[in-house]
């Protein structure tokens, strides 16, 4: 079966978790996409909801179909967030960041009272590291915060370099708080927790893609069907 297909029925299967006057976190990415897009069918419907969108991708998507839209500033406490993860580790820790849009993943995540990742089997992992974890950083300084960066890497035993994200015209990625992106590859991320510390107390860091103790339940697409796996 196509990965797409698998993310399409994980997303599904969040869907049944979302009940009428939810106040909803959506995701961003290529799974999230799936969620979103099922949402609004459900909208057209009649389902009564209001969202906030990780991203200004996110946010244009659900906006065509006419799903209702909010801020964390209008409504600052959510009931659900669904959102995929590039990497899903023990205890449903997660990498995520590939979309370039993790700070205000993060953020929205810490903002609900529980958060499902939809993902397709490929992504489940033990330990993390495999996927470079991304690490948004401030403009200003980029080069004093890049080698601080790959000194708490190297401490923690990564075994490839930090490396500043760029696009397809070769320019660097900007996020949409107007940041930039570096990613390091570990290779195995023996203690999520201690590293997580560690580059929180780098200047110039904004925030890192490690999401700890945030995620509640993961739907799990794959060949056999759907895992359910529960923090």
């Amino acid at each position: 079966m196509l990965s797409d297909d698998l993310k399409r029925q994980a997303a599904a299967m969040a869907l049944t978790e979302v009940q009428p006057g939810m106040r909803l976190g959506l995701g961003t990415g290529s799974t999230a996409r799936h969620f979103v897009d099922l949402l609004g069918e459900r909208v057209r419907d009649g389902l009564d909801c209001l969202c906030v969108p990780t991203s200004e991708v996110t946010a244009a998507q659900a906006a065509g179909l006419g799903i209702p839209l909010t801020t964390l500033d209008e409504t600052p406490e959510l009931d659900l967030t669904v959102d995929g993860a590039d990497e899903i580790g023990p205890g449903l820790s997660l990498i995520k960041g590939g979309g370039a849009a993790l700070l205000r993943e993060k953020i929205v995540a810490a903002a609900s009272r529980r958060m499902i990742v939809i993902a397709d089997a490929s992504k489940v992992v033990d330990p993390l590291g495999k996927f470079p974890l991304p690490i948004e950083v401030n403009r200003f300084g980029l080069g004093a915060t890049s080698r601080m960066v790959g000194a708490v890497a190297a401490a923690h035993g990564a075994t490839g370099a930090v490396t500043l994200r760029l696009g397809k015209a070769g320019d660097p990625v900007v996020t949409d708080g107007g940041h930039l992106i570096l990613d390091a590859l570990f290779g195995r991320i023996f203690n999520p927790e201690a590293l997580s510390a560690d580059l929180h107390n780098v200047p110039g860091v904004v925030e890192h893609g490690l999401f700890l103790r945030l995620c509640d339940r993961a739907y799990v697409a794959g060949a056999n069907g759907i895992e359910t796996m529960d923090a």
